[in-house]
Protein backbone atom coordinates (compact mmCIF):
# COMPACT_ATOMS: atom_id res chain seq x y z
CA UNK A 1 0.00 0.00 0.00
CA UNK A 2 1.33 3.42 -0.97
CA UNK A 3 1.31 6.80 0.59
CA UNK A 4 -2.26 7.45 -0.66
CA UNK A 5 -3.63 5.08 1.95
CA UNK A 6 -2.23 7.06 4.88
CA UNK A 7 -2.74 10.75 4.04
CA UNK A 8 -5.43 12.88 2.43
CA UNK A 9 -4.28 15.46 -0.12
CA UNK A 10 -6.32 18.01 -2.07
CA UNK A 11 -7.35 17.26 -5.65
CA UNK A 12 -6.43 20.84 -6.55
CA UNK A 13 -4.60 23.70 -4.86
CA UNK A 14 -6.38 27.03 -4.55
CA UNK A 15 -4.58 28.64 -1.62
CA UNK A 16 -0.99 28.73 -0.41
CA UNK A 17 -1.72 27.17 2.98
CA UNK A 18 -2.79 23.96 1.22
CA UNK A 19 0.65 23.59 -0.37
CA UNK A 20 2.52 23.96 2.92
CA UNK A 21 0.07 21.72 4.80
CA UNK A 22 0.41 19.04 2.11
CA UNK A 23 4.21 19.23 2.24
CA UNK A 24 4.02 18.78 6.01
CA UNK A 25 1.75 15.73 5.67
CA UNK A 26 3.87 14.15 2.93
CA UNK A 27 7.24 14.61 4.63
CA UNK A 28 5.99 13.67 8.09
CA UNK A 29 4.48 10.48 6.66
CA UNK A 30 7.63 9.74 4.64
CA UNK A 31 9.76 9.24 7.76
CA UNK A 32 8.20 5.83 8.41
CA UNK A 33 6.61 5.17 5.00
CA UNK A 34 9.19 3.50 2.75
CA UNK A 35 6.63 3.16 -0.09
CA UNK A 36 6.88 6.85 -0.98
CA UNK A 37 9.92 8.23 -2.78
CA UNK A 38 9.94 11.10 -0.25
CA UNK A 39 11.34 8.55 2.22
CA UNK A 40 14.60 8.77 0.24
CA UNK A 41 15.09 12.34 -1.00
CA UNK A 42 18.17 13.61 -2.84
CA UNK A 43 20.54 15.68 -0.70
CA UNK A 44 22.89 17.93 -2.68
CA UNK A 45 25.92 19.81 -1.41
CA UNK A 46 28.93 21.66 -2.79
CA UNK A 47 32.43 20.22 -2.95
CA UNK A 48 34.72 22.93 -4.25
CA UNK A 49 33.28 23.75 -7.67
CA UNK A 50 31.21 20.58 -7.94
CA UNK A 51 27.65 19.86 -6.88
CA UNK A 52 27.48 16.43 -5.24
CA UNK A 53 24.17 14.60 -4.79
CA UNK A 54 23.20 11.46 -2.92
CA UNK A 55 19.99 9.69 -1.93
CA UNK A 56 19.48 9.56 1.83
CA UNK A 57 16.86 8.07 4.15
CA UNK A 58 14.70 10.66 5.90
CA UNK A 59 14.74 9.90 9.64
CA UNK A 60 12.79 12.88 11.00
CA UNK A 61 10.85 15.87 9.71
CA UNK A 62 9.55 18.75 11.82
CA UNK A 63 7.95 21.69 10.05
CA UNK A 64 7.61 23.78 13.23
CA UNK A 65 11.37 23.52 13.78
CA UNK A 66 12.08 23.68 10.01
CA UNK A 67 14.22 20.58 10.42
CA UNK A 68 15.07 17.26 8.77
CA UNK A 69 17.31 14.55 10.22
CA UNK A 70 19.50 12.08 8.36
CA UNK A 71 22.00 9.45 9.54
CA UNK A 72 25.38 8.75 7.94
CA UNK A 73 28.83 7.27 8.44
CA UNK A 74 31.21 9.81 9.94
CA UNK A 75 33.98 8.51 7.66
CA UNK A 76 32.01 9.31 4.48
CA UNK A 77 33.32 11.95 2.06
CA UNK A 78 30.16 14.04 2.48
CA UNK A 79 31.14 14.92 6.05
CA UNK A 80 34.04 17.01 4.68
CA UNK A 81 31.74 18.63 2.11
CA UNK A 82 29.19 19.60 4.77
CA UNK A 83 31.90 20.92 7.10
CA UNK A 84 33.52 23.10 4.45
CA UNK A 85 30.25 24.39 2.97
CA UNK A 86 27.03 23.65 4.83
CA UNK A 87 24.64 25.01 2.17
CA UNK A 88 22.43 22.10 1.14
CA UNK A 89 19.43 21.43 -1.08
CA UNK A 90 17.02 18.55 -0.44
CA UNK A 91 14.59 17.48 -3.16
CA UNK A 92 12.04 14.71 -3.53
CA UNK A 93 9.50 13.76 -6.18
CA UNK A 94 6.83 11.09 -6.12
CA UNK A 95 5.25 10.35 -9.54
CA UNK A 96 2.23 8.72 -7.89
CA UNK A 97 1.46 11.98 -6.11
CA UNK A 98 2.75 14.15 -8.97
CA UNK A 99 4.35 16.33 -6.29
CA UNK A 100 7.89 17.67 -5.96
CA UNK A 101 9.18 19.29 -2.77
CA UNK A 102 12.48 21.19 -2.72
CA UNK A 103 14.07 22.64 0.42
CA UNK A 104 17.10 24.92 0.82
CA UNK A 105 19.05 25.48 4.00
CA UNK A 106 22.07 24.56 6.06
CA UNK A 107 23.22 21.24 7.50
CA UNK A 108 25.11 20.50 10.72
CA UNK A 109 27.13 17.37 11.47
CA UNK A 110 26.72 15.79 14.90
CA UNK A 111 29.23 13.22 16.12
CA UNK A 112 29.49 11.54 19.52
CA UNK A 113 27.14 13.95 21.28
CA UNK A 114 23.62 13.92 22.78
CA UNK A 115 22.04 14.09 19.32
CA UNK A 116 23.89 11.01 18.05
CA UNK A 117 23.38 9.10 21.30
CA UNK A 118 19.63 9.64 21.14
CA UNK A 119 19.40 8.70 17.44
CA UNK A 120 21.56 5.60 17.97
CA UNK A 121 19.32 4.35 20.76
CA UNK A 122 16.28 4.71 18.45
CA UNK A 123 17.98 2.81 15.60
CA UNK A 124 17.35 -0.90 15.06
CA UNK A 125 20.07 -3.53 14.78
CA UNK A 126 19.78 -3.75 10.98
CA UNK A 127 20.48 -0.02 10.65
CA UNK A 128 23.28 -0.11 13.21
CA UNK A 129 25.22 -2.88 11.48
CA UNK A 130 25.82 -0.65 8.42
CA UNK A 131 28.25 1.38 10.54
CA UNK A 132 30.36 -1.66 11.42
CA UNK A 133 31.86 -1.92 7.93
CA UNK A 134 35.60 -1.27 7.91
CA UNK A 135 36.56 2.04 6.30
CA UNK A 136 34.19 4.77 5.13
CA UNK A 137 31.91 4.68 2.11
CA UNK A 138 33.28 5.73 -1.29
CA UNK A 139 36.84 4.65 -0.41
CA UNK A 140 38.46 3.01 -3.44
CA UNK A 141 38.96 -0.74 -2.92
CA UNK A 142 40.06 -3.79 -4.93
CA UNK A 143 37.79 -6.51 -3.55
CA UNK A 144 34.23 -5.62 -2.43
CA UNK A 145 33.64 -8.99 -0.74
CA UNK A 146 36.22 -8.03 1.88
CA UNK A 147 33.72 -5.41 3.06
CA UNK A 148 30.77 -7.76 3.50
CA UNK A 149 29.57 -7.66 7.09
CA UNK A 150 30.17 -11.02 8.73
CA UNK A 151 31.24 -11.04 12.36
CA UNK A 152 30.60 -7.79 14.17
CA UNK A 153 29.43 -6.35 17.45
CA UNK A 154 26.46 -4.12 16.58
CA UNK A 155 27.20 -1.49 19.21
CA UNK A 156 30.76 -1.03 17.92
CA UNK A 157 29.32 0.81 14.92
CA UNK A 158 28.51 3.83 17.09
CA UNK A 159 32.07 5.13 16.72
CA UNK A 160 31.36 5.62 12.98
CA UNK A 161 27.83 7.00 13.39
CA UNK A 162 26.92 10.61 12.64
CA UNK A 163 23.66 12.56 12.53
CA UNK A 164 22.96 15.33 10.03
CA UNK A 165 20.51 18.04 11.07
CA UNK A 166 19.23 20.05 8.12
CA UNK A 167 17.53 23.36 8.93
CA UNK A 168 15.68 24.74 5.93
CA UNK A 169 14.71 28.34 5.28
CA UNK A 170 12.71 27.75 2.10
CA UNK A 171 10.31 25.08 0.86
CA UNK A 172 9.11 24.94 -2.72
CA UNK A 173 6.05 22.85 -3.58
CA UNK A 174 5.17 21.77 -7.13
CA UNK A 175 2.01 19.89 -8.08
CA UNK A 176 1.67 18.62 -11.65
CA UNK A 177 -1.83 18.37 -13.08
CA UNK A 178 -2.96 18.48 -16.71
CA UNK A 179 -5.64 21.06 -15.92
CA UNK A 180 -3.03 23.40 -14.43
CA UNK A 181 0.18 22.95 -12.46
CA UNK A 182 0.68 24.75 -9.14
CA UNK A 183 4.01 25.91 -7.73
CA UNK A 184 4.44 27.78 -4.46
CA UNK A 185 7.39 28.84 -2.35
CA UNK A 186 7.50 29.40 1.39
CA UNK A 187 10.43 31.36 2.84
CA UNK A 188 11.26 31.87 6.49
CA UNK A 189 13.11 34.99 7.63
CA UNK A 190 11.75 36.97 10.54
CA UNK A 191 8.31 35.85 9.32
CA UNK A 192 6.98 33.26 6.91
CA UNK A 193 6.44 34.68 3.42
CA UNK A 194 4.61 32.56 0.87
CA UNK A 195 3.87 33.21 -2.79
CA UNK A 196 2.78 31.42 -5.93
CA UNK A 197 5.35 30.88 -8.69
CA UNK A 198 4.91 30.30 -12.39
CA UNK A 199 4.97 26.49 -12.61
Amino acid sequence: MGIHSTINLPESYTDLDQTLNSADLILSDAVANATTLFHTPVVSSINGKEVVSRVMVLREFNLAKKMMRFHTDYRAAKIKHFTENNNVSVIGYDPDLKIQIKLQGKIRVHYDDEVTESAWKESNGRSKKCYSIKDGSTKEILEPSEYDIKDFEVEDGYENFAVLIFNFDSLEFLYLKSSGHRRAIHRWGNDLKSTWLVP
